[in-house]
């Protein structure tokens, strides 16, 4: 294969990748382009590139999944290669075509490659018989005859997309009368997510470990492995915890499993960076998934255990170079885990969540990486995937990787949109996981709600959010601003300051008297010493421990960070609005999206539990289902709206079973 130098390269993605590919590039000394949508245009990946083109629209179909509008806006850059990152079309064989056909390197397999692995039924076969073990599946189409071809695989079997993955258009079926309602979900899903609806049916093995290795190969016809990752802590079939080694994974198994990602990368000429999937047992054998024929979310701890550039050597082999000896002879060092921060309420049941991103910071801890999509002041909305950072920690051992990585996130700054970070501490400080002993059962068999519990926020919290918002009005003060506020010659009654933090309240009532601080919450006395307090910052001493509390105000909320967790308090009006208490009956809207089904109209009669209204965010589906027996009084919205957090979609007036309200 001749030479073929990169001048510029223009990136066909969004947020962290984006930002990932770009920072590589330009440490080679190659300019880079950005495409980006609509909600995108003041994202930071946007600023980082040299250029940057305008996709109009926000919705993915509109947007990056325009393969026509990405060549255009190559063309119109001089671009002369395309790096497609992970989602969109990082998969599409017709789009690698296209970049050909417009005479653009395209950074990743060929398109026949592609092709061949786009198909998850054609690749299974593809890797039988190249002696890949494989589990039993089939293709849907409209004809099938969807018992008896679960029947012939065997239940429990698993509803997958068979273009695309990141969990989306997946589900788990247990029982016959669940599979067309199973199939249906997942098609539109699948259509939503990565522009075709086609699924199939796999056999589901039962909470097995998630085991995946990372391949390379180049345009001469070498392709390598560089290890194992264990990827098995997930929700919604989406990965959030992967680290590598794999705690289970030893020199035989890792050998084994290197063997059969090398074969199934050459059975189908694999060239640049992949990953090949399988499920372990708990005997212990291996099955081939798929294989993803792009660069993974989590080739980080990768990149850290071996040292080693996954996007500088996708350009290289873009390029024609072969692969370095340095690829050829890795070797693993420590340990690396990574951790998936999304933008999602975990107790809600993992809702995605939306807002303006306040503020965004991690520790620059020893050993600590943080890829972003998002910095201060970034908008979190509904048309993209809520991962909003990947932070990853490398050490000699795993528990030292582990170790840090839980400080890390702990001591993060995160304001203003809900997140999953109280899990993923609280995961990597449960026992089992610290065994090793991880599956994809992990989440169920571990509360999430009850994971992330210990991070959460108190009354401490609240008492040091009252505290700096008092400090705040004395230093803006325009008279006597070196006073308490409240201060009088003779007692007078405390202040007051109200606060909720999730389904919580908080009272906080305050007096600075001769003697010292008086404080209560809830009125209950806290005992506290006040050694110190400004707007941003408040030093508490309670129960003999002292703590430095960093407060964070911005209108409506106050956002505390200490060493004992984080709270974001939502601050209680003094007067409360009375046309803020929706009607009896409401169904309010679990987080922003559009409403893609109406199942039920005013005078219908319905049941607790029965579906009525199934929303789309983030292209994930929710449905919002009737709380009690009843009559559907009001449906407030139409297939096609798009609605708030909170906005009603419908209000059920609670009957008796025949009918009588």
């Amino acid at each position: 294969m001749p030479s073929t130098r990169i001048s510029k390269l223009l990136v066909a993605n969004r947020g962290e990748i984006a930002a990932r590919i770009m920072r590589t590039a330009h440490a080679m000394g190659v300019a880079t382009v950005a495409v980006y949508s609509d909600p995108d245009a003041d994202a930071p990946f946007v600023r980082l590139a040299d250029e940057a083109v305008r996709l109009p629209g926000s919705a993915p179909a509109q947007t990056y999944l325009r393969g026509d509008l990405v060549v255009a806006a190559a063309r119109a850059t001089g671009a002369d290669a395309v790096h497609p990152g992970y989602g969109f079309l990082s998969e599409n064989a017709g789009f690698a075509r296209a970049c050909a056909e417009a005479g653009l390197t395209f950074v990743g397999p060929s398109p026949d490659a592609i092709a061949s692995m786009g198909s998850k039924l054609e690749a299974k076969a593809l890797m039988e018989k190249a002696g890949v073990p494989v589990l039993p599946g089939a293709v849907v189409t409209g004809d099938t005859d969807l018992a008896a071809v679960a029947a012939g695989i065997g239940f429990p079997v698993l509803v997958k997309a068979a273009f695309g993955g990141g969990g989306r258009g997946m589900r788990t079926v247990a029982e016959p009368a669940e599979l067309a309602a199973a199939v249906e979900g997942a098609r539109r899903e699948a259509a939503s997510a990565f522009g075709d609806g086609t699924v199939f049916l796999e056999r589901f093995v039962v909470d097995p470990r998630h085991v995946e290795v990372q391949i390379l190969g180049d345009a001469h016809g070498e392709v390598v492995h560089l290890f194992e990752r264990e990827c098995s802590i997930q929700r919604r079939y989406q990965k959030i915890v992967e680290e590598s080694p794999s705690p289970v994974v030893d020199h035989a198994l890792r050998a084994e499993l290197g063997a059969a990602a090398v074969a199934a990368g050459k059975a189908i000429g694999y060239t640049g960076a992949g990953t090949v999937e399988f499920v372990l047992d708990r005997e212990g054998r291996f099955f081939f998934l798929e294989v993803n024929t792009r660069l993974q979310v989590e080739h980080p701890v990768t990149e850290l255990v071996t040292g080693l550039d996954l996007v500088e050597l996708q350009l290289r082999v873009a390029e024609g170079e072969p692969l370095p000896p340095e690829v050829t002879g890795a070797a693993i060092t420590g340990h690396a885990v990574e951790v998936r921060l999304y933008a999602e309420d975990v107790a809600a049941g993992f809702l995605p969540a939306t807002g303006t991103l306040h503020r965004f910071r991690v520790p620059a801890l020893p050993g600590v990486r943080v890829d972003s999509g998002v910095a201060d002041g970034s908008v979190v909305g509904t048309h993209y995937d809520p991962m909003l950072a990947k932070v990853i920690a490398h050490g000699r051992t795993r528990v030292e990787a582990v170790r840090v990585l839980a400080r890390a996130l702990q001591r993060a700054e995160i304001h203003g949109v809900t997140t999953n970070r109280d899990l993923l501490v609280g995961i990597l400080r449960e026992p089992e996981f610290l065994a090793g002993r991880t599956d994809t059962g992990y989440l169920a068999r571990h509360d999430p709600r009850a994971l992330g519990a210990g991070a959460a926020g108190g009354p401490v919290h609240a008492a040091a959010a009252a505290l700096a918002a008092q400090a705040a009005n004395r230093a803006s003060a325009r008279v006597l601003g070196g006073f308490p506020s409240g201060w009088r010659n003779v007692g007078g009654p405390p202040q007051r300051a109200g606060y909720t933090l999730g389904e919580q309240a908080f009272e906080v009532t305050y007096a600075f008297r001769r003697a010292g601080l008086e404080l209560a919450v809830n009125g209950e006395p806290l005992p506290v010493r006040l050694l110190g307090a400004a707007p941003d910052a408040v030093d508490l001493e309670v129960g003999g421990v002292r703590r430095t509390y960093a407060v964070h105000r911005v209108p409506g909320w106050s956002y505390v960070d200490g060493p004992d967790g984080s709270a974001a308090l939502a601050e209680v009006p003094r007067f409360a609005d009375p046309n803020a208490v929706a009607h009896p009956g409401s169904l309010l809207a679990p987080m922003p999206g559009g409403v893609v089904r109406v199942l039920a109209g005013p005078g219908d009669a319905v049941t607790a539990g029965q579906p009525l209204v199934v929303l789309e965010a983030m292209k994930m589906e929710h449905t919002v289902a009737a709380p009690v027996d009843g009559i559907v009084a009001e449906m407030a919205v139409a297939p096609g709206a798009q609605v708030d957090t909170g906005q009603v979609l419908a209000v059920v007036e609670e009957a008796d079973v025949d009918g009588r309200r």
